[in-house]
């Protein structure tokens, strides 16, 4: 049951942007920055929290899910260090994600030759 709920929820998601992609002008570099936005707003006001219970994965990988976790650790280090955790915060809870992200884009970098678009 674990699965579907994850596959529903971060399905809703991507349809979601899907829709922003057809109906809309928006850029996708917009519309990635307003799900990462989404995430911090929808936490902040503790309604995140509920749905990766209950979705998971499928709440917590989306860019929604990043949003999240960058305004987890925004709230923690202000907690923490006083109004110094908001420049701390965010990058010190993302770390992890933000270093295998460079790590696996630097071995892809290493293993396949890119081409130009033509």
């Amino acid at each position: 049951m674990d699965y579907l709920k994850a596959f529903a929820v971060g399905g809703l998601i991507c349809v979601i942007g899907q829709i922003l992609v057809d109906k809309t002008k928006l850029t996708p570099a917009r519309i990635l920055v307003s799900f990462v936005c989404a995430g911090v707003f929808l936490e902040l006001f503790g309604l995140y929290g509920p749905l990766s219970e209950f979705a998971g994965a499928g709440a917590g990988v989306p860019l929604t899910g990043f949003g999240s976790t960058l305004c987890k650790g925004v709230i923690k280090a202000i907690d923490e260090s006083g109004l110094m955790g908001i420049l701390t915060g965010g990058l010190t809870a993302a770390a992890a994600g933000i270093s295998a992200a460079l790590l696996f884009g630097f071995l892809t970098a290493l293993i396949f030759k890119s081409k130009p678009k033509k």
